[in-house]
């Protein structure tokens, strides 16, 4: 992997609700904007189909580890090349941390121009930033502990 990113964001949600949610991958496309959809292939596998500026992608990838309210990675078995972890803190009782890592190998003009000018770090932002308001909202209308 050439290009990598690293990305936190503390939530006014607890551990609960920010795990479920992002956990939970079918949710993905509520908070990336990228993300067109996602769909379980089995337990460990999903296939996603991705928008990106300037080129579509397909992958699969599949859950190398899960442990629960803590980390969740990632790699990708079929398209493109990319490795990634979800770590989630507890800060207190109401709030919580989320820190993303991903490494990936940039294809094309495109996602090489993306690694080289960060915005493949500003997406990650602010999809980060989505997720926030998304665990927010969730945690304040007493959503349930798992979504």
């Amino acid at each position: 992997m050439s290009s990598s990113l690293v990305e936190t964001v503390d939530i006014k949600a607890p551990v609960a609700v920010t795990w479920a949610l992002w956990s939970d991958v079918t949710q993905w496309p509520r908070f990336l904007s990228h993300v067109q959809r996602v769909d379980p292939i089995d337990e460990r596998r999903f296939a996603w189909q991705l928008s990106l500026p300037g080129a579509d992608k397909r992958f699969v990838a599949e859950l190398t580890e899960v442990v629960p309210e803590d980390r969740i990675a990632w790699k990708t078995t079929e398209g493109v090349h990319h490795v990634g972890v979800g770590t989630f803190h507890r800060l207190d009782d109401t709030s919580s941390r989320v820190a993303l890592q991903v490494a990936y190998d940039p294809q094309g003009f495109i996602e090489h121009f993306g690694a080289l000018t960060n915005l493949d770090s500003a997406l990650a932002g602010y999809g980060l930033g989505e997720f926030r308001k998304l665990a927010e909202l969730t945690a304040a209308s007493g959503g349930p502990r798992t979504v």
